[in-house]
């Protein structure tokens, strides 16, 4: 279990404009050892790698690296904004994180900052004609770098936007989400039966309205251990609360202690895939719906989500009945069940299918599947999803 302060730092790598600065400053720092990494070179080789030589390939480099930036952002934006028309506009966060396009963006901005600063240093006279030839070689490199970034953006652009890319990169990233339930039903903490207010206890109010995003569960613990509380959590990443209203319990502790500890609670406006393995389930579940509306009419692409459904939902739940171990004794949390998941994952699906006779079959057969799961819970919930819906679809 991550804290605060390593989620933001991962939040922010994850961002496209961080790595185009790091290789920027990379590129300038280059730039400003060169004269520092001279050798002694014979004349002849200085006069054949020197000034001008180097001068028109930065050139080149400085107008092309421009161009191809501007084309490939303006294709970014409309891959994304296609995917996310296709899918569900909340897609559009998770797509921003793909790292191939950051670092084939960051490298050509990088290139152009790289050239350009070079042709200002040179014409600057801040090299002498010795460093010209480590200018060189560092041009050089930095056109192997394009050359294969370009032909990973060509690679990639075949899939950016499409469909198969978009569901991918949301299946993945609610796979890793729901391994970590797996590993942590209760993200590290006691499970608590019910998530009521104990006897005695008073509420840690949420300092702004809004979903839960992460809880900083080794916060909450050490703060307790130290003046010998419990806390039962009463809200969990994906729940919305509103300003002021309990986010959690706190027994053994005044209300100036439960204020303080509104601070472990990140609280914002969209849901977060850290904590939440609902989320991802809920995105499938929102594309699959788009696909069935009847502007769209896609029942393939419904069929296609609920085959990825499923088989994140078998894949990833754990089997074993062994009691997880409990890394912050003092909070506890009620686990999410697998009732939850698969309400998230299936029903909304057969609201919007339920008059397509093939999209039903199919879920027929998904959670025939899923209820013959290792896990019981899971396997009791399918059956019982499974009666009801085809028990309602059969009334009408």
């Amino acid at each position: 279990m991550i804290s605060k302060t390593l989620l933001y730092f991962q939040r922010i790598t994850r961002q496209l404009w961080i790595r185009v600065v790091l290789i920027s400053l990379c590129s300038l720092l280059a730039l400003v050892l060169a004269p520092l990494l001279t050798p002694v070179l014979p004349e002849s080789l200085s006069l054949r790698f020197g000034r001008e030589a180097v001068l028109p390939i930065l050139t080149i480099l400085a107008s092309g690296m421009l161009a191809v930036t501007t084309f490939s952002l303006n294709v970014m934006v409309s891959a994304y904004r296609t995917a996310s028309s296709m899918a569900t506009p909340r897609v559009y966060r998770l797509l921003l994180e793909d790292t191939v396009t950051q670092s084939v963006l960051a490298t050509f901005v990088g290139g152009f900052v790289y050239s350009l600063s070079a042709i200002i240093l040179f014409r600057a006279n801040f090299y002498a004609a010795e460093s010209a030839i480590v200018v060189f070689g560092i041009t050089i490199f930095v056109v192997i770098l394009i050359v294969i970034a370009i032909l990973r953006w060509i690679d990639h652009l075949s899939g950016l936007g499409s469909m198969d890319h978009t569901l991918r990169m949301i299946e993945t990233r609610a796979r890793t989400s729901l391994l970590q339930l797996a590993k942590r039903p209760c993200l590290g903490g006691q499970q608590a039966e019910s998530d009521a207010c104990p006897d005695e206890a008073k509420p840690i109010p949420a300092g702004r309205s809004g979903f839960v995003r992460f809880i900083d569960m080794a916060q909450l613990n050490e703060l307790a251990k130290g003046r010998d509380a419990h806390i039962t959590l009463h809200r969990r990443p994906g729940d919305f609360v509103l300003r002021g209203r309990p986010i959690a319990w706190a027994e053994g502790l005044d209300e100036a202690g439960c204020t303080d500890l509104s601070s472990a609670f990140e609280i914002g406006d969209v849901r977060s895939f850290d904590q939440d393995p609902r989320f991802g389930l809920t995105l499938l579940a929102e594309t699959a719906q788009k696909a069935l509306s009847p502007g769209v009419n896609d029942p393939g692409t419904a069929i296609e989500v609920m085959g990825r459904l499923e088989r994140l939902l078998w894949e990833t739940l754990d089997t074993s009945t062994d009691k997880k171990k409990c890394r912050f004794e003092h909070v506890s949390l009620v686990p999410v069940e697998p009732h939850s998941l698969l309400n998230n994952s299936f029903a909304p699906i057969a609201q919007s299918g339920a008059e397509d006779p093939l999209v039903m079959d199919w879920m027929d057969k998904a959670l025939s599947a899923l209820a013959q799961h290792p896990n019981y819970d899971l396997a009791n919930a399918a059956e019982r999803l499974r009666a009801e819906l085809f028990t309602e679809t059969t009334k009408r």
